[in-house]
């Protein structure tokens, strides 16, 4: 099921007959844009399975939350809806505005990578009419791309991802009633990811990893993905995807060299990874960003 079909917020606007969607697309790595103009409307999320951030283009002026009626939205506001989340939604007048969804899996691993924690630890807070001028005009710059053209969408995809690092370095805290049970503990989470970040240009197995946390394999798997969110494999791709990104945008080294720094077997096989998890090769990433 793609990132948009288990999205109850885009699926309930879809609903809608006063909602339009002028633009959607999965942007890969777990993420996905929408483009949405309404008016006149009610919409309720119950539990949506997916984190969205959302900014109004333009109205909102007479949209509030049911209840909190004397709270109203205007151009460029924010609201944060994480997974999990319930919310009632009265639209008076007209509205445009831009919707940016990411995966738990995404949230996972960027609470891993960007700030060292185990993700269980903690939650996105949810926010109502949040003023963040960079958010806003980082919204506004990711509705003039085209999503479906090649070079643009890997545009939108970088940017899609500093996008929610910044909401994950704004608007994370810690998670309310805190009880773990069954993952890593905290001080073999950080071995992990630094043996990992050490050994990305070479072969990784499940095995090797269990080995190094002490543990059997499948218990390792189940632990792993208590902490992380992700399964081992998932994770470790993630990260060599990462570091070509990187390598992409800071070197010009050439590709065969990058798949190779990497852990990839072969150029081809890096592209095929590559365009799989972000929409183009990375020869268009390249490209796109020069």
């Amino acid at each position: 099921m793609s990132l948009l079909d288990q999205n109850q917020v885009f699926q309930s606007l879809s609903s809608s007959p006063h909602a339009r969607l002028e633009h959607s697309a999965e942007l890969g790595d777990g993420l996905g844009a929408a483009l949405w103009s309404n008016h006149h409307d009610a919409r309720d999320y119950q539990g949506p399975k997916v984190h969205t951030l959302s900014c109004y283009l333009a109205g909102g002026t007479g949209t509030f939350r049911r209840e909190r009626p004397d709270t109203k939205g205007a151009p460029d506001k924010l609201c944060i809806l994480p997974a999990g989340h319930e919310s009632s939604w009265v639209i008076n007048g007209d509205i445009r505005l831009a919707h940016l969804y990411f995966s738990a899996e995404h949230f996972a691993q960027a609470a891993v990578t960007l700030l060292d924690r185990e993700p269980r630890e903690l939650q996105l807070h949810e926010r109502t009419f949040l003023d963040d001028p960079q958010q806003a005009r980082s919204f506004h710059q990711l509705i003039r791309l085209d999503w479906n053209e090649p070079a643009e969408r890997l545009q939108a995809t970088g940017l899609a991802h500093d996008m929610i690092h910044h909401a994950l370095l704004t608007q994370v805290g810690l998670r309310d009633g805190l009880r773990l049970k069954g993952g890593l503990a905290p001080a073999l989470r950080k071995r992990l990811v630094d043996y990992i970040e050490n050994r990305l240009a070479e072969p990784i197995s499940l095995g090797e990893l269990a080995t190094f946390a002490a543990l059997s394999e499948y218990h390792f798997a189940r632990m792993f993905r208590e902490s992380f969110g992700v399964p081992p494999h998932q994770y470790v791709l993630a990260r060599r995807l990462e570091r070509a990104r990187k390598l992409l945008r800071d070197t010009a080294l050439p590709l065969q060299e990058i798949a190779l720094a990497c852990g990839f077997a072969s150029a081809s096989h890096f592209s095929n990874r590559f365009r799989a998890a972000v929409g183009g090769t990375p020869g268009a990433f390249r490209a796109a960003l020069r």
